[in-house]
């Protein structure tokens, strides 16, 4: 057993999932559990409601990917949605390089947290099960340089808080003690625990499977899965 391990591996009956996500991130998280999926995503709004709480906004959004996309009766959809909050703000994609510059620089030598909502629905009876993941991310005092350098690649364009924690280059976490696959998109515990409640195993050791990939040792893996 690798690093992680959490005991012998349950085979799974086949599972017909639907990935309701274009992120590349996504698509290799979830390819970490042995199941086999296919991608089918729906456009939806996410502009955030007025007062919506952090929780509310992610779930909401995870809730409402899942039911936009058309399955048959013997698939489950797993959807996602993933913001970054510092305070009580929602720091959504930036609109351009100079908000994405503006963000780098609010979140810089600071902790900030990164909610992730996942909802899995079940086609053949609309059953719906949701959970929610909240992690800490301390950032480092990464410098003005190091974001115009990092901003000019386009990367914090088309991310939550205007960064990827996994950026070869820029790495901007200094360094964190929660989920860092909900910090890319999707906590695959999390999503095998939805799992588990509608009847699947997952075909992996997942645990060990993204520690080695994300090169993390995680410390709440087991909290999470007892």
């Amino acid at each position: 057993m690798g690093k992680g391990g959490w005991g012998s591996v349950l085979e799974s009956s086949p599972v017909n999932l639907i990935l309701a996500s274009n992120s590349p991130r996504r698509r290799q998280l979830i390819s970490l559990t042995g199941w086999h999926f296919v991608v089918s995503v729906a456009d939806v709004d996410e502009t955030p409601l007025e007062n919506e709480s952090p929780p509310d906004y992610v779930l909401r959004l995870a809730e409402t990917k899942a039911r936009a996309v058309h399955a048959n009766p013997d698939q489950l959809i797993l959807a996602a949605d993933t913001t970054v909050v510092d305070g009580s703000d929602i720091l959504g994609k930036p609109q351009d390089e100079a908000e994405a510059t503006m963000m780098l620089r609010r979140l810089r030598g600071r902790t900030h947290q990164v909610y992730t909502g996942i909802a899995l629905l079940r086609a053949s009876d609309a059953s719906l099960q949701t959970d929610l993941c909240v992690t800490d991310v301390p950032m480092r005092d990464y410098s003005d340089e190091e974001i115009q350098a990092y901003v000019a690649t386009g990367d914090p364009l088309d991310k939550a808080g205007a960064y990827a924690i996994q950026h070869p280059e820029f790495r901007p976490v200094a360094g964190m003690e929660g989920c860092y696959a909900s910090v890319m998109g999707l906590p695959l515990c999390h999503v095998t625990r939805l799992m588990r409640k509608m009847g699947v195993e997952p075909n992996a050791d997942v645990p060990a499977n993204c520690q080695k990939l994300l090169e993390f040792d995680c410390p709440v893996f087991e909290s999470i899965l007892k």
